[in-house]
């Protein structure tokens, strides 16, 4: 299959090894993948912070970008849900009909990296290594819109030498919520704080997610804390093999009982 990487905005500035290891990781299972050069950004932040009649011209460049592909896929739950639930919607409502359709049919082609994996190419197990303890914090935007379910924990469990434990109030949002961060900074930091006790209770080497924006907010806090525990986006978990691995990654620090 020829496959669309839309890498999003943040990962492209802030973390671009998200979307390396997702091109990786598809390319090892056999697809061939492509990153359209005029893609930017989903128009998300626009809307989220109500400038709809501004995402606009964003939708309609995301639309021209990924036009013609069989499959989008994405590094991202929240972008994922904001062309699956917003880029239609916002075209609909400032009267560009036709571009709401396209925005549309687009959106039915587009995953989340863990739902395409499971529903389109129907594999759990992708070859993964990674000798590391391991808690998910599944991200709101991935939980609640677009329902990802337990398909990213169905693919970690499946990835040899990791060891998965459960996180103590996952559902929990982290606190990010992009500007809410920003506006509402006292709140986000209480909300990160319960986040970051609940980690660290699992004594996890690695927290985990499908989001680089809540893995940001989260690794922030925790760094801060010099807590030792790191956070690692999900596709960067699946494309690691036991070839990729550096001897020095396979020793684990002791783990409280």
């Amino acid at each position: 299959m020829r496959v669309a990487l839309f890498a999003t905005c943040l990962v492209d500035t802030m973390v671009p090894q998200v979307a390396h290891a997702t091109a990786r990781l598809l390319q090892r299972l056999g697809h061939e993948v492509v990153v359209p050069p005029g893609q930017a950004c989903c128009g998300q932040m626009h809307v989220n912070t109500g400038y709809r009649r501004e995402a606009v011209p964003i939708v309609a460049n995301h639309v021209r970008a990924f036009a013609g592909a069989e499959a989008v896929v994405a590094p991202s739950g929240s972008c994922v849900a904001s062309i699956h639930h917003q880029q239609a919607a916002v075209a609909r409502r400032f009267g560009e009909q036709a571009l709401a359709d396209e925005a549309a049919a687009l959106a039915g082609r587009t995953y989340e990296l863990s739902q395409f994996l499971v529903d389109v190419l129907g594999v759990t197990d992708v070859g993964a290594y990674y000798p590391h303890r391991v808690t998910y914090h599944p991200t709101c935007h991935s939980l609640r819109l677009l329902r990802v379910g337990d398909r990213p924990l169905r693919l970690l469990r499946e990835v040899r030498g990791l060891t998965l434990v459960e996180l103590p109030g996952a559902e929990q949002c982290c606190g990010f919520g992009g500007t809410f961060a920003v506006k509402n900074a006292d709140t986000s930091t209480a909300m990160l704080t319960d986040k970051m006790t609940n980690v660290l209770s699992t004594h996890a080497e690695v927290c985990t997610a499908g989001d680089a924006s809540c893995l940001m907010h989260i690794g922030g806090g925790l760094s801060r804390l010099r807590a030792g525990t790191r956070t690692v986006h999900l596709a960067e978990i699946l494309a690691s093999t036991e070839e990729a691995v550096s001897p020095s990654q396979t020793t684990r620090p002791a783990v409280p009982a």
